[in-house]
């Protein structure tokens, strides 16, 4: 298994993956507000790969038998006039997919894509990494947690 930065070929894959999250999230929501949408897989990757492309961020995957089984998509969101009224605006990256293969979880790929991308935001100057994780999504607020990461904000909803 290698890390390589995206490449089209693996378009596809990419696609597969993002639904296979999407789907585990539909099976976690104790809201039932998720949805997985009949464009989802033609439209999500597209987007996310675009976003990627116009923060200067990056895509990484892993490859294993010339298929991605994980894929790791980040940006460097910008900041407005208002953000500096409150805040300190360090430069950060933003780590907005991280999926790896249910086949091959809790094998070390998704620490390696972690590990790749914290190398990518470091060389360009970023100061930290955020990352938006579904609060009832256990398993990966435990992977992030046991990376060093910690929560700085929390959501809160309630039905009425």
């Amino acid at each position: 298994m290698k890390i390589i930065e995206y490449e089209d070929k693996y378009l596809e894959d990419v696609k597969d993956l993002l639904v296979e999250l999407e789907e585990y999230i539909l099976s976690i929501d104790e809201d039932h507000l998720d949805q997985l949408h009949p464009d989802y897989r033609d439209k999500m990757a597209i987007k996310d790969l675009e976003e990627v492309n116009n923060t200067n961020g990056k895509c990484y995957i892993a490859v294993e038998n010339d298929k991605a089984v994980g894929v790791i998509m980040g940006t460097i969101p910008p900041y407005d006039e208002y953000d500096y009224l409150d805040y300190k605006c360090p430069k950060r990256g933003e780590v907005t997919e991280l999926v790896v293969s249910k086949n091959i979880r809790s094998t070390g790929v998704g620490q390696q894509l972690m590990k790749k991308m914290e190398e990518y935001f470091k060389s360009i100057g970023c100061e930290y990494i955020i990352i938006d994780v579904f609060g009832y999504n256990d398993s990966a607020l435990k992977f992030y947690y046991k990376q060093g990461y910690h929560a700085r904000m929390v959501t809160t909803i309630k039905k009425i």
